[in-house]
């Protein structure tokens, strides 16, 4: 299998950068307001949040765009 060098979200699972986001930013709330998708401002959870940026590509490139701009920038 091809390793992927340049690609910092390699192996890192969805539930994984969600909980390190949740970390690094304080909670939902905060999280919300930077991302501004609804799984995250009303009732969040993860299984709902993992559901819809599972279903959702532009909302989970957000996310990965967040994740990369946090931690590798």
């Amino acid at each position: 299998m091809e390793t992927q060098k340049n690609n910092p979200l390699h192996g890192k699972r969805l539930d994984t950068i969600i909980e390190e986001l949740l970390a690094h930013y304080g909670g939902w709330k905060p999280l919300g307001q930077i991302v501004r998708i609804n799984c995250f401002v009303e009732n969040p959870s993860m299984n709902s949040s993992l559901t819809f940026l599972r279903k959702t590509p532009w909302a989970r490139k957000k996310v990965e765009d967040l994740y990369i701009e946090t931690f590798y920038c």
